[in-house]
């Protein structure tokens, strides 16, 4: 997920860290359901929370959780119930039932194994953009509050473009000319904007039929299409301007370290090289981007609405 940085932030490294270091990641307690915090990108042990490897800087945030299963709560809170039925004769009621459950589900809490994952977080502080590695908006909305959380001042916004996504992504497959530098893959996926909101998909399928712009002739709105940038990064664009799986092909990390060390410095300045160059290139196919406070010029603008962004203020290389 792409974002903007405001244009008011601009702290240095230092600042970076020595406020990260105040939320660094600590794992759940017995009854503690989430645990978030920062941890070290590279992985070691008491490094830097804040990388910077040619310029860029490299976060994680990592993310860890329990759960109990709720047929195991549902069971334990039932045996409860009937226990306290069968004593005293009456039946318990909705509010000390919904507190019976929970009590349930604090005590099993220490016994359930947990899950632990993590998001890595770019920031090119000399375009003041924000990548996030999150596979879905409410991961990186998580990230995002908790940068908001950790670094005084910190606010972003979503990019916004002259020409919506779902625009472009609909006058490429009709015209089956993808824009310049980029080419069109084997995956999509169009909405029906009527009342009956159908969804056609489209996987490992050639989209240069005349199937598919049928299907935006209709008025179907293209919402997902795979594309590949310069026969070396490979993604899948969304109409909120959303750049999903991203990989990068063979050949990109060719002649890389192994070694540990070196091969996070070696594929983390390649593939945010990649990116600073592949971002820059898809916002000028969507027409550019549009400036805070400018409104978009009326032809691409009217070409079709451009879905509600919300702004905020406040695997396996990076990215």
């Amino acid at each position: 997920m792409v974002y903007r940085i405001g244009p008011t932030w601009s702290p240095s490294l230092e600042q970076i860290e020595a406020s990260l270091d105040k939320h660094r990641f600590v794992e759940c307690g017995a009854s503690q359901e989430m645990s978030l915090g920062w941890s070290e990108p590279r992985g070691e042990a008491h490094g830097p929370l804040a990388e910077s490897v040619g310029g860029h800087w490299i976060l994680k945030l990592t993310i860890e959780s329990k759960a109990v299963p709720a047929s195991v709560v549902k069971r334990k809170a039932d045996e409860r119930l009937l226990e306290i039925e069968a004593t005293t004769g009456r039946k318990p009621g909705k509010k000390e039932t919904k507190e019976i459950r929970e009590d349930v589900k604090q005590s099993l809490l220490p016994m359930a194994f947990t899950k632990r994952g993590s998001v890595l977080v770019w920031i090119d502080p000399a375009t003041r953009t924000l990548v996030i590695d999150a596979g879905s908006q409410g991961r990186a909305d998580e990230v995002i509050s908790n940068l908001v959380k950790a670094v005084d001042g910190f606010s972003v916004m979503q990019i916004n473009t002259q020409l919506s996504p779902a625009a472009a992504m609909a006058e490429w497959l009709t015209t089956q000319e993808a824009p310049a530098g980029f080419s069109i893959d084997r995956e999509c996926e169009l909405k029906a904007a009527d009342e009956s909101k159908s969804v056609v998909k489209y996987a490992r399928h050639a989209l240069d039929i005349e199937e598919v712009r049928q299907h935006v002739a209709e008025g179907k709105i293209p919402t997902k299409l795979a594309m590949t940038w310069e026969g070396r990064v490979s993604f899948m664009l969304t109409e909120g301007l959303q750049v999903k799986k991203i990989a990068f092909l063979d050949g990109v990390f060719d002649g890389t370290s192994q070694e540990k060390e070196d091969g996070f410095d070696a594929d983390t300045a390649i593939a945010t090289g990649e990116m600073q160059q592949m971002i820059p290139a898809l916002m000028l196919a969507l027409g550019g981007e549009v400036e805070i406070g400018v409104a978009a010029p009326v032809e691409a603008a009217a070409a079709t609405p451009a879905p509600a962004a919300p702004t905020y203020d406040p695997a396996d290389a990076p990215f």
